[in-house]
């Protein structure tokens, strides 16, 4: 089987889950998906606005982002999709993204990478950045 190939089932089997975890009429999971190296490239092509969360449990900034990653993922299900990556468990990806500092938020819209943002941050400020992603 080629590289394509796999990645194309890769690709599908990620809508599937995705399909299952939004239930009818979502566009998005109300809450962010908890990525691997495996399924991080097909979650960031599978189209849209997708930002994801590069993290570690023992780092505060982190830990204080959390909760408004996750009422982000809330109020914009169905606009944008929201992942978290934990670099200790996942160092491929984070290496191939050069994240040196984490929390860092990188945002994907159809799949090319269109910002990235490091360190912690009010909801006010993340969210005013993300919406520019949306009106563009």
């Amino acid at each position: 089987m080629s590289d394509e190939e796999l990645e194309r089932l890769r690709l599908k089997k990620m809508k599937e889950l995705l399909g299952r975890l939004v239930g009818a009429g979502r566009g998005s999971p109300d809450k962010p998906v908890e990525l691997t190296d495996q399924d991080f490239r097909s979650f960031v092509r599978s189209g849209g606005l997708v930002v994801v969360d590069f993290w570690a449990p023992w780092c505060p900034p982190c830990r204080y982002l959390a909760p408004i990653i996750e009422e982000l993922a809330r109020e914009y299900a169905g606009r944008i999709k929201f992942g978290k990556l934990n670099v200790d468990e996942n160092p491929k990806t984070a290496r191939r993204y050069g994240i040196r500092a984490i929390p860092t938020l990188l945002v994907f819209k159809d799949g090319s990478l269109v910002d990235r943002i490091v360190g912690a941050m009010p909801k006010h400020m993340l969210e005013a950045r993300l919406k520019k992603h949306l009106a563009s």
